[in-house]
């Protein structure tokens, strides 16, 4: 999935966390953030740096650690 591209896993960056573009924000802050009520157009005024495909490929990496990595699985729903 090309989404995935933006997520990055450094071990000198959050502990290795899955990040977003290398930055010190992770995936599951972007996911945690969405799943507390805050739309992608809050999130992005409130993390300017952030692009919505970065949104995007927070909530497709949580989509394919819950299903296990199933193929093409954000693309067939």
């Amino acid at each position: 999935m090309p989404q995935l591209d933006r997520i990055t896993f450094d071990p000198n960056v959050m502990g290795g966390k899955p990040c977003i573009r290398g930055m010190r924000v992770t995936a599951r802050m972007i996911v945690g953030l969405i799943a507390s009520g805050a739309t992608p157009d809050e999130i992005l005024a409130d993390y300017p740096y952030l692009e919505a495909e970065d949104i995007h490929a927070a909530l497709a990496a949580a989509l394919d650690e819950l299903v296990g990595g199933e193929e093409d699985v954000a693309t067939n729903m």
